[in-house]
């Protein structure tokens, strides 16, 4: 199986398990992660997704021997390109490393390990919150071989590090180690190596055991406001929240009951 899938209670693990590409993506396994990530944001028994690599890597990106092989085969750029298009209507379109075109409802930590890279990198940015290992690293390494960031590296990444930070990663396709990703905002936490994935593991689960509804909203609100005049974005801010009130005044019910005290969780 090119990807496994587990249950922890309200946290699903999806693991990429091609070890042997360093858990490059072909279009089975594209196919497979598309699959998996649209049954977690259907399944009403799953708060958050943890993201992760087998084998000691997150993901070398897309498998370059697949490409070559299609070459060898005579595929026409053309064809490739009509087989991967999508547009401004589709539902739930699948990308060409598989999730990266979702818009979920649910957040999804990425435990990284070893490489994240090209395309892989792409799919570590796709997720919401990014755990490292100290010895793991990031890189446009498909610059390389002349493979275009097409499943959101372009648009993520500018968004979360900023446009001349975006464009050295992109420009360059250098290297970048766990302590400047977190310096530039590109992981969020730094763990040894060998914790990513019970780090992430536990972060899931704190994040689950919130109230889900305001939780998500604002998620929601959050991601929806890039680029919207500020009394549009607060305007959609408040219509998210306000279905969620009724949760707001149980909450100040158990807060008054003595639960949460003191920033306790």
């Amino acid at each position: 199986m090119s990807i496994e899938v587990q249950k922890h209670d309200r946290v699903t693990l999806v693991t990429l398990n091609r070890p042997g590409v360093r858990n490059a993506v072909d279009a089975a396994t594209a196919q497979a992660l598309h699959a998996a990530f649209l049954e977690f944001e259907r399944d009403e028994g799953a708060d958050v997704a943890v993201f992760h690599g087998a084998g000691g890597h997150f993901c070398a990106g897309w498998d370059l021997q697949s490409g070559a092989r299609l070459q060898a085969e005579g595929v026409a750029p053309e064809a490739l390109a009509q087989s991967l298009d999508f547009s401004a209507e589709s539902t739930d379109p699948p990308g060409p490393m598989g999730p990266s075109r979702l818009q979920l409802g649910k957040p999804v930590i990425a435990a990284i390990s070893g490489a994240a890279v090209a395309g892989g990198m792409e799919l570590a940015l796709w997720c919401d919150l990014r755990v490292m290992e100290e010895d793991a690293y990031f890189g446009v390494y498909c610059r390389r071989f002349g493979v275009p960031l097409i499943d959101g590296g372009t648009v993520r990444l500018p968004r979360l590090i900023g446009l001349s930070r975006a464009l050295d990663l992109i420009l360059t396709g250098r290297k970048v180690e766990a302590p400047e990703a977190l310096h530039m905002g590109l992981c969020n936490r730094v763990v040894p190596p060998g914790e990513a994935l019970a780090a992430a593991l536990a972060l899931a689960r704190e994040i689950a055991a919130f109230p889900q509804a305001t939780l998500r909203a604002d998620r929601a609100s959050a991601i929806a406001q890039e680029g919207l005049p500020l009394a549009g974005a607060l305007l959609q801010e408040w219509q998210g929240g306000r279905a969620c009130l009724a949760d707001a005044l149980q909450g100040a019910a158990r807060f008054t009951a003595g639960q949460g005290r003191h920033g306790r969780f």
